[in-house]
């Protein structure tokens, strides 16, 4: 016990008789990097809250640096070095870089008197060690996601934090930023600081832990080390589902006319001279990392935001895109990056995000909506993509992540697309809803519909995508096929030394 900071036995935690947490165990090591996996829903969250002191459990033990508890306060856990790192980083967008890093400092040591010089010298003394570039005095809604996340590292260190728990850390990060949070991970570890890593992306899971703890639907299911299991167990742990997915291979042949057609597209300040084409049953990957151009080039091809140069064909005929009212007249789609504030109406109902964008089609006499209509449809699309739900009445914003963004793509098929863009599809999905995707369009393409994915989700772009075209700093640079490349060589062509740190630990 003496070399354990965390260990939790037998935590059970009903929410109206809903068991949120079923008798689950976890240990954390003094020094350790521990993985706490599961889907959404599995439980996660609430066993966060009873660490960081917000939910006392129904059953169960807690001990924490070798001290007994039954439940914890938030100041307990935080006193006992406990700090948690949620995804919006829960920082203060209006006060300065120093302030937001000595803020829990100086509640902690019950200053009545801000002591700002001395806290500022603290502040910048932890920034320079784990390698924070920023001015002490800069607004912090100033600064990038990347060193939002830092500052919030920053806190908890100063805050002699012993463990640390990261909630869904990478989010919003490039992959030039993961690698730098991984490497601070790791120099924290050799400090004797445990981390929670708490994700679901099994890639970076893999390349960062030394231990995990899955759970499934309340239960704990296995704790095993990270060199002691295969990538095909794990998603077994995860799901209860054997999942398994080969690479696309396109059947369609590339020598009839392009379904699309792009020829020289110019956007100032975003993206130039992008060509290229797109066949009917073809699922086409756009790689690049963030401010390669790749969004705004989707925007494009969408009528959001037109080009200011080039061409665009459809079937051999010129077309226009210049509003979303023609991409649509001409069967394009497009599932955005962020569904929550792009792609849907949370507070509706499924059945009235299914049917919004097709409205015509349920139209009857005197423009009169058609309401059974609509509802038989929405039922079909919540059938063959299996979204979890038996009520489209429930608005959106009650189902997973998943879900939703079943919702956002029986929208477009209702309206009966022939190309679909899809930008960075399975962003914040858990695994198994991840490869109801995949098979989601893989299906579309058997239908020959044409599918564009845009995205910096490497293993995904490879098994999906038969071509991949690689943008850097707006412009196409290269392009291959996935049976003429690797994950590995995929990294370094979008500019990330991510690929080089795990070949090398390979």
């Amino acid at each position: 016990m003496d070399n354990t900071i965390l260990s939790l036995k037998g935590i059970s935690k009903s929410f109206g008789g809903v068991h949120a947490l079923d008798q689950v165990d976890l240990e954390v090591k003094k020094g350790q990097i521990h993985c706490l996996m599961g889907e959404n829903g599995s439980g996660k969250s609430t066993l966060i809250k009873i660490i960081s002191g917000v939910y006392k459990p129904d059953q169960g033990e807690i001990l924490l640096n070798g001290r007994k508890y039954e439940s914890l306060t938030p100041a307990e856990s935080v006193k006992q070095g406990v700090s948690i790192i949620y995804q919006d980083f829960s920082v203060f967008p209006n006060l300065t870089v120093a302030e937001n890093i000595f803020f829990g400092y100086v509640i902690a040591e019950n200053q009545k008197l801000t002591h700002n010089q001395e806290n500022i010298r603290k502040a910048q003394a932890i920034a320079k060690e784990i390698g924070l570039e920023a001015d002490m005095g800069e607004i912090l809604e100033n600064l990038s996601v990347a060193q939002k996340q830092m500052v919030a590292i920053c806190r908890a260190l100063l805050n002699n934090a012993r463990l640390i728990i990261f909630d869904e850390p990478t989010t919003a990060l490039t992959q030039k930023e993961v690698k730098r949070l991984f490497s601070l991970i790791r120099d924290m570890r050799k400090k004797g600081v445990s981390t929670l890593f708490v994700s679901h992306k099994l890639e970076e899971v893999f390349e960062i832990a030394e231990e995990f703890t899955i759970i499934r639907n309340g239960k704990k299911v296995i704790t095993t080390f990270a060199a002691s299991i295969t990538r095909e167990k794990f998603i077994y742990y995860m799901t209860g589902r054997k999942l398994s997915e080969d690479q696309f291979v396109c059947k369609e042949k590339t020598e009839q006319v392009p379904l699309l057609e792009v020829k020289g597209l110019f956007m100032e300040g975003a993206y130039r001279d992008i060509s290229f084409s797109l066949y009917p049953g073809e699922i086409l990957g756009i790689v690049g990392l963030l401010g390669s151009g790749r969004t705004e080039l989707a925007l494009s091809l969408f009528g959001m935001e037109p080009a200011q140069k080039g061409q665009i064909f459809k079937n051999g005929k010129e077309i226009k895109l210049t509003s979303v009212k023609q991409a649509m007249e001409h069967h394009i789609g497009y599932v955005p990056e962020d569904r929550l504030s792009e792609g849907l109406f949370l507070p509706q109902s499924i059945n009235w995000n299914v049917g919004i964008s097709n409205l015509g089609m349920y139209a009857g006499r005197l423009g009169r909506l058609l309401k059974d209509k609509m509802r038989t449809v929405t039922q079909q699309y919540v059938k063959s993509l299996s979204v979890n739900t038996t009520e489209i009445d429930k608005p959106a914003n009650f189902l997973s992540g998943g879900n939703q963004q079943k919702v956002v793509i029986a929208r477009w098929l209702s309206c009966n697309p022939e190309i679909m863009i899809f930008n960075c599809p399975t962003v914040g999905v858990d695994i198994a809803a991840k490869f109801d995707i995949h098979k989601i369009l893989r299906t579309l393409a058997a239908q020959k519909i044409g599918i564009i994915i845009i995205s910096d989700d490497i293993p995904e772009v490879y098994a999906n995508c038969n071509r991949i075209l690689i943008m850097q700093k707006g412009q196409i640079v290269k392009e291959l096929t996935n049976t003429e490349t690797s994950e590995t060589e995929l990294y370094s062509l979008i500019g990330s030394e991510y690929a080089d740190e795990k070949e090398a630990a390979g």
